[in-house]
This record gives C-alpha cells, structure tokens and sequence, in this order.
C-alpha cells in the first residue's frame, strides 16, 4: 500500500470509530449511568494504553510537577468530558452531540490565542463566532423554556475537552509525545472515576452481556485504537490538513449511524446549527490559521 493510501485509511477508519462512539453511548446508557459507563470506558483503555506503552517503551514523566499535567488533563479530558458527554447523551441525539464536538478544534484555537500567543486571522474569529451563534441556535431552538438540558451538558463536555487540549499543547511543548500526553492522562482520568466504583459493582449484575460489550468496545476503539491510528495518519501527512479534513465528516457518519442504530432523526434546529458549526469549522481549517 502506498503512503497516501494508508494515510487516507487510517484517517477516515478514525473518524469512524470517533462516530460510532455516539449512538453506541446513547445505546449503552440505556442501561449504564453516565459516570459508570465513563469509569468502565477510561478503565478498558488505560489498559489498552498501558500495554501498547510498556511495547514501545514510552517514557516516563520528565519531572514530579509534570504529573500534575497530567492529573489536570486526565481531570478535564477524561474525568469530566465521560461524565458530561455520556449524561447530554441521555438526551440528545447522535447528530446533536457530534455536531457540539465537532466545534472543539475551534473554540481550542481562541483559547491557545489566549495563554499561548498564538495568532489567530480575522477569518479565524469570524469562525469562532459562527460556532458560537451554531450552538445557540441549537440550544435555543424550541425555545427558552424547553432548553435540552442534554446540550448544557454537551457544551460542557467541549468545554472541558478544549482545557485538554490546551493542558496537551503545554505537555508538548515540554517535550511529551501525543502517545505519552494520551496514555499518561487516560490513567489519571480512570483514577479519578475510581470513586464511582460502588456504583458500577452494584450497576453490573444487572447489565446485559450486550451494554457490557458496548462499554468495552467504547474503551478500545474510540477511546485507544482510534488514537494511534489518528498518529499514524498524522505521521504519514505532508500537511497536517490532509488528516484534520476528515473531521468533517464525523458527524455526517454519526447521525447516519444514529438513524441505523436507533432510528434518530435530526430536527430543524440540528440541521440549521449544524451546518452553521460545520461550515465554521471548515472556513477556520481553510482561512482561520
């Protein structure tokens, strides 16, 4: 196989694990609570993590404060991000939640703006204010008395996710790999829900072998194998936007998924925000940088 050929097929294989894991979550919540399902997920894929570390020899942290990045990440990217996006779950569908997600890459631009100095076009702001007004609409659409609690927790979630982001950037500006940055703060994450653990033994003997499977799927492939392939594409791209593209698609493939899986359909106000969020997303990859 040719490099670009890889390259495309460990992009688009990436996206898709990252798609699937919104229905599948929604499916699994069905019989699992938000922060059982989070412990479980972050559980299967520190292991995962822990054992493709211990095969390519990662390193371990530079210095003792520097673990203090990793438990905030672990915290922001893992702890939090699992218990709020597996409860906006409850109440959203597929399309609604990824469309959310999908408006991470930019709002973690405005904020490396902020505490990193890095420049951000006049193009690039008009994109950040465009998700802003897509979020809104979604959340305002039927109206300020029956605002979907679901979309509060979603926003949340990309919020949280964007301190991970950024906590990233600082580890790797320190000289942290991607893998190590990943499996280091996944570890913390799971430590961190490790509270939740009297609740999930109890939760367990009465969850079916199939949400079973469906959690350990979650911690597997969206969650670890989808990250190593992400770095594989990374690493095979002249430009780093021959990759990121694929990210446009992921909530096309969700909301498809979703339909197939548990019969959603988008209403107005998805489509209208989304495509709002999506082309902002698309005009920042494109005019924002």
């Amino acid at each position: 196989m040719s490099s670009k050929f890889k390259l495309n097929l460990y992009a688009f294989i990436t996206v898709f694990i990252w798609a699937s894991a919104f229905p599948l979550t929604k499916l699994a919540c069905q019989e699992f609570s938000p922060n059982s399902l989070g412990l479980v997920r972050c559980t299967v894929a520190s292991l995962v993590l822990l054992s493709a570390a211990k095969i390519n020899h990662i390193r371990l942290p530079f210095h003792k404060k520097d673990i203090l990045y990793f438990i905030a990440a672990g915290g922001m990217g893992f702890t939090l991000y699992m218990i709020f996006f597996n409860t906006g779950m409850l109440t959203l569908t597929s399309a609604t939640s990824s469309i959310i997600i999908a408006a991470t890459p930019v709002l973690t631009a405005a904020g490396a703006g902020k505490f990193f100095g890095e420049k951000i076009s006049a193009a690039g702001w008009v994109s950040i204010i465009m998700a802003f007004i897509g979020v809104v609409i979604l959340l305002m659409w039927n109206g300020i008395l029956s605002i979907n609690t679901g979309i509060l927790w979603t926003v949340a979630a990309m919020l949280v996710f964007c301190g991970y982001n950024l906590i990233s950037r600082k580890l790797s500006y320190l000289g942290y790999t991607s893998a190590e940055t990943v499996t280091y703060s996944m570890i913390c994450g799971a430590v961190l829900l490790t509270v939740f653990i009297p609740d999930a033994a109890s939760e367990l003997s009465g969850i079916s072998l199939k949400s079973i499977l469906i959690a350990v799927y979650l911690g597997i492939m969206p969650s670890a194998l989808s990250y190593v392939l992400w770095g594989k594409a990374m690493g095979l791209a002249d430009r780093l936007s021959e990759v990121t593209n694929y990210m446009f698609i992921t909530p096309l493939l969700s909301a498809l998924m979703g339909f197939a899986l548990l019969r959603e359909i988008p209403d107005a106000g998805t489509l209208i925000g989304g495509i709002i969020i999506i082309s902002s997303v698309i005009m920042f990859n494109i005019r924002g940088k």
